[in-house]
């Protein structure tokens, strides 16, 4: 059976990119057969992205590995190959079951576009490449893939290559995430040269295997830092790029340049999920420093800052989609929380449900702006729920779960257990509190969103909303029944996943609440989604933000009229919140404009310098050229010829003398003879 499981992974990431490579082929003009082949492929790539999954549910089945030799240098062989466990088996079923609902979802929203069918090609390579990060038994080849997705998400964050703003994004991205990469690469090369090995699981000599673990352990570099803790921040730097983690997150909110559906697979499921699970497949090499070693201490303090400012920056956002973006970036970081304070479950578990209700967020913030002739400001919309009655349910859904309202979504407690990780962590209350705090104000910004574009009445009376299509909303509800149902395995009184991740049946455990401070930790997350809701419902709903709402629902100029009430309560620190605390113009003037000025200089240089001195060596050339030229072929050549001549001459004359007259070479015998007797006795006489 574990063999047959096997089999199966490989076709699960090959689907979609034969798809790609097939699509690839065809012109726009056959965009509906494209669409169909993409989704056909990522069909069938999710059941078997289930039946793997099924594998790996059977108890005593927990992993199966596999490698295959790929290239020999030398003595160095180095392996590729899959691996079939918990956390990639769940990985690989979220990410097939959710981009599925958003290609499905594109097929309404991207209807219009003249390049259909080159969007699906690039969403197929997209999520081929993605799975093969998630089943990649080798550090190599899952920085291949991860290289892959890195692609994808350039030519679909730049779809819309004509916008200069959204051709801006995709080169942001793409650079903003190399810096990443070049980390990662440089700390898998690392790891090889210390291991000799890049599989993660190799019969007991893999990576991730604990001869190779107490290796890095035992080995130290600069300042007495061990191997596999320098090697761990290097990992961690490519995370960051990829999960928009402070201070590599600037590229995740212009990525909203793209299509709504590639937010929504950008920010869910996909490319911003792969650096958490970088982190949380590497853990062992995390871990070998001990819970509070340098590499999860950063991961936990760099995830908590992350998390809270991203938040606060939501607070200050009026695009739609950017307030979800900003939103990501914290989710994102309290996923890096759980992972550097020891809950890897807590984590993935988050990571897992944050899927479901983002994917459900974006896509519903995809039919508010579909409903609203393409309009994204929240300032100019304002009573939707009455024009959109099945976008505004699901959206609310996701908003809920996000915001972390109790028991009945699954956001509730997978959050809850991050804080619980964080607030037993030895390293200290820090990430705790900032985390908290977060959570707070996450509740309160998603609450201002729900309240500014579905409640009270229309900021913008020249736009006519309308509900969205079948094929938009059904996938919405899909989610939101995924955001709603996953809560089941995350509650502490059945914590399946958190034991089937360690290998373990699950089983009910109905003393839980009362261990650990869980009650306490329980209580506090009520109250903070309830100030957070409170807090934003008195700012804009029934109190501060009243009158404001009013004078512009009656106002006929555009949404920017509106005063935010909140701007007045913050002061000078919501312009702060509004340019992102400036993270760009630090970028600017700090990282773009001194490279920018050494590029100037080398420019410079080589204009003034390098460019004349190249002429004038040409010119040294060309002169020795022609006065080699001129010597050889006035010179040898000349001489050469004359003397060429001269033996053809010679060699002429005495041609001619051979005529072939016996007669004639007798009386030259003869005149040679008479010559030398006379010779002879002239000798003899002297």
């Amino acid at each position: 059976m574990a063999d047959n499981c096997h089999l199966l992974l490989w076709c699960v990431p090959l689907l979609p990119l034969l798809a790609a490579g097939i699509i690839a082929f065809l012109p726009d003009t056959k965009g509906k057969i494209a669409a169909k082949i993409a989704i056909a492929a990522l069909a069938v790539s999710c059941l078997l992205a289930l039946g793997a999954l099924a594998c790996v549910l059977t108890p005593g089945i927990e992993r199966i590995p596999a490698a295959l030799t790929w290239f020999t240098f030398g003595d160095v062989e180095f392996k590729v190959g899959l691996l079939l466990d918990p956390l990639s088996a769940g990985m690989g079923a979220m990410v097939t079951f959710v981009a599925l609902w958003i290609f499905i979802y594109s097929l309404g929203y991207m209807s219009e576009d003249k390049r259909f069918g080159r969007f699906f090609g690039f969403l197929s390579l997209f999520c081929g490449a993605m799975l093969l990060v998630c089943y990649s038994n080798s550090l190599l080849l899952l920085f291949m893939a991860w290289e892959g997705v890195g692609l994808a998400s350039y030519l679909l964050i730049g779809f819309y290559y004509q916008k200069p703003s959204a051709a801006a994004a995709a080169q942001k991205a793409f650079i903003t995430t190399r810096v990443g990469d070049m980390a990662f690469f440089l700390g898998l090369i690392w790891l090889h040269g210390e291991t000799g090995t890049l599989l993660f699981f190799d019969s007991g000599n893999g990576l991730l295997e604990n001869g190779a673990l107490t290796s890095l352990a035992g080995a130290t570099t600069i300042g007495g830092l061990t191997v596999s803790a320098a090697a761990s921040l290097l990992l961690l730097v490519g995370a960051m790029g990829k999960s928009g983690q402070v201070p590599l997150h600037t590229w995740l909110p212009d990525a909203m340049e793209g299509p709504t559906p590639v937010s929504a697979l950008i920010h869910a499921a996909t490319m911003v999920a792969a650096g958490v699970f970088l982190v949380a497949r590497t853990h062992p090499v995390f871990a070998v420093g001990g819970d509070t070693g340098i590499a999860l201490t950063a991961t936990a303090w760099i995830g908590a800052i992350t998390a809270l400012y991203a938040a606060l920056v939501a607070m200050a956002q009026y695009d739609i989609k950017h307030i979800l973006a900003y939103s990501t970036v914290s989710q994102l970081g309290f996923m890096m929380v759980a992972l550097g304070t020891g809950g890897v479950a807590a984590g993935m578990l988050h990571l897992v449900c944050h899927a479901f209700f983002k994917a459900l967020l974006f896509l519903a913030a995809g039919s508010v702006i579909h409903g609203c002739h393409e309009e994204q400001d929240i300032r100019k919309m304002g009573g939707l729920r009455k024009a959109m009655p099945k976008t505004f349910l699901a959206y609310a859904i996701g908003m809920m779960a996000l915001a972390g309202f109790p028991f009945v979504f699954s956001g509730f407690w997978s959050k809850e257990a991050i804080l619980h990780s964080a607030a037993y962590w030895p390293g200290g209350k820090g990430p705790f509190v900032i985390a908290a705090t977060a959570a707070l104000l996450t509740a309160f910004y998603m609450t201002r969103q729900a309240l500014l574009v579905f409640f009270g009445g229309s900021r913008s009376p020249e736009t006519h909303p309308h509900e969205s299509p079948a094929v938009m909303i059904i996938p919405l509800f899909v989610l939101a029944a995924g955001a709603v149902l996953l809560a089941v395995i995350g509650t502490p009184l059945w914590p399946w996943f958190a034991q089937w991740l360690d290998g373990k049946v699950a089983t009910f455990h109905g003393g839980a609440m009362g261990e650990h401070g869980a009650v306490f930790l329980l209580v506090l997350s009520l109250v903070i989604v309830t100030v957070g809701v409170v807090l934003s419902w008195w700012v804009y709903g029934r109190g501060g933000g009243q009158d404001a709402r009013a004078t512009v629902a009656r106002a006929s100029g555009p949404g920017s009229s509106f005063i935010d009430p909140l701007s007045s309560k913050l002061g000078a620190f919501w312009p702060f919140l509004e340019n992102a605390m400036g993270f760009d113009a630090f970028h600017q003037k700090v990282v773009i404009g001194p490279l920018a000025f050494v590029a100037g200089g080398i420019d410079m240089l080589e204009r003034m310098i390098f460019v004349p001195l190249m002429g004038l060596c040409e010119f040294v050339v060309k002169g020795f050229g022609k006065l080699t030229r001129s010597t050889d072929e006035r010179g040898i050549n000349r001489g050469f010829d004359a003397t060429c001549d001269g033996l053809k001459h010679r060699a002429a004359v005495t041609s001619a003398a051979q005529a072939g007259r016996i007669q004639a070479y007798l009386r030259a015998i003869g005149l040679g003879m008479a010559l030398l007797l006379v010779l002879h006795f002239w000798l003899s006489a002297g």
